[in-house]
């Protein structure tokens, strides 16, 4: 069971993080989230489980997760901020994954948008989901789900999906690898907020992205199409250079990107 006295113990005189509260089952830690936003709650509000028994990534896929091994959690926030522009908050928590998979001397890498990975499989997923309030404005509740100490996967996500204990050959400590999370966000967050956009973390994101330099498949709506990854623009999206040379930017919400040899 996930420690809730160490985990305040390491979040310690963090401003933001003063609420992250441990349950061991829940159906979704976004549903528990978003439930404390329309009471009220305060932006940083954040819920951790053991367990979900419901838990969804993205496009309405679940996302599974075990008891007792990986880390699931979700945050509340109220950013002062166009709607349009929230999209680019989950590459930042990708950003903060990333760098905290980093320091287990792990080559952590983004698969763009926000999908984190090892040795070219998955080992995080994130869901950002936003909410009106009464009051006129909206919030967000970003979910995060990590493959921390999980040994066995399911036949259907086995060639795509890692754990970092698989990858190190031992158990991590989960509460000290979520205050880690925690703490690279809120500089990505507090970054953002000075700008409303990713120029601030623009040079490390495209750092740590898999696809750069990497022929990728476009799956537009109107049509598949190959170009190579050449880097994000300060907004998030990706861009793409065609046959042509001509650079096109793809926008996450309507298309999906996929690597040419394997998942990456």
């Amino acid at each position: 069971m996930l420690d809730q006295k160490k985990l305040d113990s390491l979040l310690a005189g963090c401003r933001f993080w003063e609420k992250v509260q441990c349950f061991e089952t829940v159906d979704s830690t976004n549903l528990i989230v978003k439930d404390w936003a329309q009471q009220g709650a305060e932006e940083g509000r954040s819920a951790v489980a053991e367990e979900q028994t419901a838990g969804r990534g993205r496009r309405g896929r679940s996302w599974i997760s075990p008891p007792g091994e990986n880390l699931y959690f979700s945050i509340l926030l109220r950013p002062q901020a166009e709607a349009s522009r929230m999209a680019m908050i989950t590459l930042l928590m990708a950003i903060a994954v990333t760098q905290s998979v980093r320091e287990l001397h792990l080559d952590a890498k983004i698969k763009w948008p926000n999908d984190v990975v090892v040795n070219g499989k998955k080992i995080c997923g994130i869901l950002t989901e936003m909410y009106p309030s009464a009051d006129g404005s909206f919030f967000l509740v970003i979910g995060t789900g990590i493959n921390v100490n999980q040994k066995e996967f399911p036949e259907e996500v086995k060639k795509t999906a890692d754990s970092l204990a698989l990858e190190l050959g031992t158990d991590v400590d989960r509460e000290v690898l979520l205050a880690s999370v925690l703490r690279h966000f809120l500089d990505c967050y507090d970054s953002f907020l000075e700008t409303m956009d990713l120029s601030g973390q623009k040079e490390l994101y495209e750092s740590f992205l898999v696809n750069k330099g990497r022929v990728v498949e476009v799956l537009d709506p109107k049509g598949k199409w190959q170009g190579t990854a050449i880097g994000i623009e300060k907004t998030g999206e990706l861009l793409v250079q065609r046959k042509d040379s001509s650079v096109e930017a793809v926008y996450a919400g309507e298309v999906s990107v996929r690597g040419i040899y394997g998942y990456v």
